[in-house]
């Protein structure tokens, strides 16, 4: 009785300890499979003066100055703004029954999309003449290019893909991360290849794969602005452009009084 009671002990602590095993494996083989998406922060390089009045939408760096979509019913404009003083050097007010979202540079030729009324427009960059004005279905939130293709948010989890001399739709991009589907993508700018959008109502921007749509990366500007700017509900994060030559990334919000460059460094 007792040889067989030792067998018996031994055969479940064999048991246990296999099992153990075999967990420790799956859980490592699951850790392999879905890796944790890199979280960055920031650094702040240098703060510039913004117009606190201006409901940013889009936001594109070229040549040295900012170019600029605001909204809001009545006080949507296309502005082209001075990056060292927040100076407006040259505006086109939109009409007041057009929101304006989105704004993206592309051969010399400005495109500003509206939010409900599906309904955008063609500038020349040169002095902000109306060149076409074209549709669209649904809403219209960011947009960016690359290359020869406009990339466009509707506040969904896909990005759609035009291209940019005909505005015609040629595919879409469903954004996620892991298996999770990433909405409320608005503001977008292209960053030395990747598609980086801001989450609306969130302080993080997702880095975005243009080819997969997989966030590669997620950058948290939690305390970037006090708090004291922010206390109307509207003054979220909202506006990403980009420098290629100088590789300078520079963010900044609705209503938000400054303009900041940053510079992104990886969570520990």
């Amino acid at each position: 009785m007792r040889l067989h009671a030792i067998h018996f002990r031994l055969g479940i602590a064999m048991l246990i300890a296999a099992t153990s095993l075999a967990l420790q494996g799956q859980a490592a083989q699951a850790q392999t499979a879905q890796p944790q998406t890199p979280v960055y922060r920031f650094k702040v390089v240098h703060t510039f003066p913004h117009d606190p009045k201006a409901y940013t939408q889009g936001l594109v760096y070229h040549d040295g100055f900012l170019y600029e979509g605001t909204g809001l019913y009545g006080r949507s404009s296309l502005r082209k703004v001075k990056l060292e003083t927040g100076e407006v050097l040259q505006k086109v007010d939109l009409d007041p029954k057009y929101f304006g979202e989105g704004i993206t540079l592309f051969k010399n030729k400005i495109v500003q999309l509206t939010w409900k009324t599906q309904a955008g427009f063609v500038y020349s960059a040169d002095d902000f003449h109306l060149l076409r004005q074209f549709t669209y279905t649904g809403e219209g939130w960011g947009l960016t290019t690359s290359g020869n293709e406009l990339f466009m948010s509707d506040g969904t989890d896909e990005i759609r893909v035009w291209d940019a001399n005909t505005l015609e739709e040629k595919r879409r991009i469903q954004v996620h991360d892991g298996e999770k589907a990433i909405t409320q993508l608005n503001e977008l700018e292209f960053v030395e290849g990747e598609i980086f959008a801001n989450v609306w109502q969130t302080n993080r921007i997702a880095r975005i794969s243009p080819r997969t749509g997989k966030v590669t990366g997620w950058i948290d500007l939690t305390g970037i602005l006090s708090m004291m700017y922010r206390r109307n509900s509207d003054a979220v994060l909202n506006g990403i452009a980009y420098d290629a030559k100088g590789k300078r990334l520079f963010v900044t919000g609705k209503l938000w009084p400054s303009i900041f460059e940053i510079q992104l460094i990886p969570e520990k």
